[in-house]
């Protein structure tokens, strides 16, 4: 069961508390739902890291945390979906934020065929970057956003049958 693999890798509770580096937090930290799975902290934990994931910009796992403190979800859950985006993920991922933000924005033609995906490279992205900017922005929080609420709605829903799998058996056993 996934949920007891996640309990095992989380941190004791008491051990955060005590942490030095963490003082400055406070009482904040020691919110029930940053460090417990539950179906509320997964599911919001799911949509903070899918939509943190999509950000093209660096320190997204800062990010995702800081989202995660903000508003109760999973801290560790959170923090982990956003490793979706690695090195090789992240050519396709923000590519395609680039061709949806580009077909919304309505980009020049010329700045889509210097950004080819048969011969794209970072130094060609970094170059072109001030024109790719904007229509990147913009598709990748369409995208996260919209991974982010499928996300969401796709936990408390997978959850939820899970538990009426569940009582079903119990209710078949006596």
């Amino acid at each position: 069961m996934p949920k007891k693999f996640f309990q095992r890798l989380m941190p004791e509770h008491h051990v955060i508390k005590e942490h030095k580096h963490l003082q400055f937090l406070g009482e904040h930290l020691h919110n029930p739902n940053l460090w417990h799975l539950n179906r509320r902290s997964a599911a919001l934990a799911v949509a903070v890291g899918f939509f943190c994931m999509y950000l093209p910009i660096p320190g997204q796992m800062i990010v995702a945390a800081f989202l995660a403190f903000l508003i109760g979800a999973n801290l560790p859950l959170s923090v982990v979906l956003v490793w979706i985006t690695n090195p090789l993920t992240m050519p396709p991922m923000f590519y395609a934020a680039y061709k949806m933000g580009a077909w919304i924005m309505g980009a020049p033609r010329q700045v889509e065929q210097n950004i080819d995906p048969e011969i794209f490279t970072l130094g060609k992205a970094l170059h072109n970057l001030g024109d790719i900017w904007w229509p990147l922005l913009l598709g990748s929080l369409i995208f996260g956003t919209i991974l982010s609420a499928v996300g969401y709605v796709g936990v408390r829903l997978l959850w939820r049958w899970m538990m009426i799998q569940r009582w079903r058996k119990r209710q078949q056993r006596s």
